[in-house]
């Protein structure tokens, strides 16, 4: 492959880094001319288009006499830079541009002109020229139009819970077709029906259940077989035929909850001629359900293997004939074939299934749902309220977008208010018109001669607006190469300022030939055995380094090994600004020392007002005070709110500022030792800041009270008592007087005491007595010392009457 003469050595250990890693560092720290890092000269450019790649604002200069002699400048670079070194009209700096292709006004009306005549969004095409990383960006608006015409196709579950709902539909065209010929003059109506599957285990497949699958069942012992999807009416304005059909209906029944309604959705919007949607029309599908609805992969339970190949399967009698044979739809798949049909989806469900439903809509967009009572009787309300949400947004959808093209949206909606990021705007009226700026960037180059087409359409509109792209990633000047040039020693191809040497050749101007004596060349230009070709800040040209130009400084040496910015910093700055930075360390200037020399040897700095190093609490290092006494600060540690003697300080300026008086009384000496004192003087000193000090001292019998704080300034706030607080002597009355009411205090509380002891002993005895008197249950009758005057004695004996003998007793 031909090696370029240029800029970086074409040696193996001198690799240019990824151009991608550098975009990602860009984007981390966004480029600025003439601050940090240079990416444009440090990217390792060995090409104009490698240049292009590094940054939008990178340049590149195609001029053949470019530089000096000594040293290679960068050819890539920023604008400015390039003009400066003297490169004006020799600039290769193209840009990403946009031209609009078809642009035709917006409509304001819908009906009464062909679909063709109806706009509504603009433009309808624009094109794109892209350079990677340079951001281009364009104006979309969109407009609902006023009576647009509507086509309306009602999804209807017909299994058995339904039937109540069948029975409030029966009339259901007549009275929705008033109500949607409110909103638009051109209404069209259709109508079709689903159950599920008819296969086990979803359906009841046995012999005896064939013709009606209700035998056995005692709330509803009839009704007919059970099928997965059935085109009963195209879309039509005579609303009478879709009331004659509903009456025709009758409800079926499947085994499992869920139904096969995702099957009946997909055939109603792909299935467009049967069905009878029109192109110039907004199409709403209504699916109205009571239960859950099976999805992709649970077609496996009754043996269906083949994924929904998205397709129409109507048969002649408009009954959905692959019903057997496919998978139920992914909720994707139902979303591409939606959107790509422009068609909006209603969900009229029950309340208990409100929420699942709800997340289909995050799912599939253009969708909406809304709660049906269990027996439809607000289904029409539904349907305009649905209808009339769907008209008040407008959401732009991207289709077809390449990987590496990135998008970015701003909304300006009717409030006049930009979001950015946000792609879609709500609270609409008929007739209002909102705005997206779209920004375009291109992250890569593709393929030469590669051009790419997307689409941007408002979700459910049929009008999109197609964006063609195009990039531009090639220089003008490479179309100008010169091969086997004389400006390369006829050695190689000369582009773009550069050469490209053949193989066995190198050098600036391929004047170097490799092999032996090459590898001697390039030899001459390494420090040691090992290293880097010009230590990988220049290029060997022959048998010498010719170093890189850098916007830090210089780079020299006869290796490139030095240069004049690699040296230590503090604080950002090189050698502290008091040094010279010499191949990697730093010279410091007198009076400085260490390795970044940011260390002063001047003590000057350290001295206190009173002339002590510090304060004497601290140390000076660097020139700068570090205190050592806890609770010091400042410049020269002079502030110590905490250390012991601070208050007799402070004392010192109070006394020489307000009554002239004290040590520092010479008014000079005050200023100088009290400069940074504020000192105020109040009539009721408060103390409750608790970053305050309280002092006191003595004045004549009295005492001077003031706090003492440290502002943020630096500065201290004296806060001082205007008359020193002085104490008076006690009055003897007073005295008397509280003695004695002391005295009298302590008698009645003693009083006190003694009578509720008294009362507590009291009773305590009358609880005991009662206690007693409650055990004594005796009356007069039984007294214990009562006796009775009459006394009874039994007398034994024992006597013969006619020869018998007889016990007994005589009272």
């Amino acid at each position: 492959m031909p090696r370029r003469g240029g800029l970086p050595a074409p040696a193996a250990d001198r690799r240019p880094p990824p151009l991608l890693l550098l975009r990602l560092l860009l984007l981390a720290a966004p480029l600025q001319p003439g601050r940090g890092l240079n990416l444009c000269t440090s990217g390792s450019a060995t090409s104009c288009e490698e240049c292009l790649l590094i940054h939008p604002k990178c340049s590149w200069c195609s001029k053949e006499e470019f530089g000096s002699t000594k040293s290679i400048t960068s050819r890539c670079d920023f604008l400015q830079n390039l003009i400066a070194n003297g490169c004006a009209g020799a600039i290769e700096n193209p840009r990403s541009s946009i031209s609009v292709v078809k642009n035709i006004p917006l409509s304001s009306k819908g009906s009464g002109q062909t679909h063709l005549d109806v706009t509504q969004i603009m433009p309808q095409k624009v094109a794109l020229n892209l350079r990677p990383g340079d951001k281009t960006s364009f104006r979309v608006q969109v407009r609902q139009v006023e009576d647009y015409p509507v086509d309306l196709y009602y999804l209807m579950d017909l299994s058995l819970s339904m039937n109540d709902d069948l029975d409030n539909i029966r009339n259901l065209g007549t009275k929705l077709a008033e109500e949607m010929r409110k909103l638009t003059s051109n209404f069209r109506l259709g109508f079709g029906s689903f159950v599920d599957k008819n296969i086990s285990p979803f359906s009841y497949t046995a012999p005896r259940y064939q013709n009606n699958p209700c035998i056995g069942y005692k709330l509803f012992p009839s009704c007919v077989p059970s099928f997965g999807f059935r085109h009963l009416l195209s879309l039509t304005d005579k609303v009478d035929r879709f009331n004659e059909e509903v009456q025709k209906q009758k409800v079926s029944r499947n085994r499992d909850a869920p139904e096969g309604g995702f099957d009946a959705i997909l055939q109603a919007a792909v299935c467009k001629e049967k069905i009878g949607w029109r192109k110039e029309a907004s199409h709403l599908l209504v699916f109205t359900t009571d239960d859950v609805p099976h999805i992709a992969l649970d077609g496996k339970l009754g043996g269906l293997v083949q994924p929904h190949d998205g397709q129409c399967h109507l048969n002649e009698a408009n009954e959905y004939s692959a019903s057997s044979q496919l998978d139920y739809p992914s909720l994707a798949l139902l979303g591409e074939k939606l959107a790509e049909n422009n068609i909006h989806l209603i969900f009229a469900v029950t309340k208990n299934h409100y929420i699942l439903y709800k997340n289909f809509t995050a799912l599939i967009p253009g969708t909406t749902v809304e709660i049906l009572h269990k027996d439809s009787k607000n289904i029409i309300e539904l349907i305009v309220k649905a209808y009339n949400s769907i008209r008040s947004k407008v959401e732009l959808t991207v289709w077809d977008s390449p990987e590496d093209i990135g998008l970015t949206f701003t909304a300006t909606c009717q409030d006049g208010l930009s979001y950015p990021g946000l792609r879609k705007c709500g609270d609409l009226k008929i007739g209002d018109t909102v705005s997206f700026e779209v920004a375009v960037e291109a992250r890569s180059c593709p393929a030469e001669n590669t051009s790419h087409t997307f689409t941007i359409k408002p979700a459910g509109f049929r009008d999109t607006l197609e964006v063609a792209v195009t990039y531009s990633c090639l220089c003008g000047c490479t179309a100008h190469a010169m091969p086997a040039s004389s400006k390369c020693s006829g050695n190689g191809t000369y582009t773009c300022g550069l050469c490209e040497c053949d193989a066995g050749y190198l050098g600036a101007r391929c004047e170097c030939e490799e092999g032996a004596s090459g590898d001697v060349h390039q030899a001459m230009c390494r420090e040691a055995e090992g290293k880097p070709l010009c230590s990988g800040r220049g290029e060997c040209s022959c048998n010498q380094c010719l170093c890189y130009e850098s916007e830090f400084g210089n780079i020299y040496g006869p290796f490139c090994e030095c240069d004049d910015f690699s040296c230590a910093r503090y604080k950002g700055v090189l050698c502290s600004g008091h040094g010279e930075c010499h191949c990697g360390e730093c010279k410091c200037h007198a009076g400085y020392i260490g390795d970044n020399c940011n260390c002063s040897t001047e003590t000057d700095g350290c001295v206190s007002s009173d002339g002590q190093m510090c304060s004497g609490r601290g140390s000076c290092i660097c020139g700068k005070c570090q205190c050592t006494e806890p609770g010091a600060f400042g410049e020269t540690c002079e502030k110590c709110p905490t250390c012991p003697g601070v208050c007799s300080t402070k004392r010192d300026c109070i006394e020489c500022k307000l009554f002239n008086s004290g040590r520092l009384a010479d008014n000079q000496t005050c200023q100088k030792h009290c400069k940074d004192e504020i000192i105020t003087t109040v009539d009721v000193l408060e103390t409750d800041d608790p970053n305050a000090i309280l002092c006191a001292y003595p004045v004549n019998n009295c005492v001077m009270k003031f706090t003492y704080l440290e502002l943020a300034s630096g500065k201290s706030h004296l806060t001082v008592l205007k008359e020193p607080a002085c104490s008076s002597a006690p009055s003897a009355v007073t005295i008397v007087l509280a003695v004695i009411g002391s005295v009298v205090l302590i008698g009645i509380i003693l009083l006190g005491l003694w009578k509720l002891l008294v009362t507590i002993h009291d009773r305590r005895e009358f609880n005991r007595f009662q206690s007693e008197r409650s055990r004594a249950r005796y009356e007069m009758a039984s007294n214990p010392l009562y006796r009775k005057p009459i006394s009874t004695h039994n007398v034994e004996f024992t006597f013969n009457k006619l020869n018998k003998s007889y016990n007994g007793t005589v009272d």
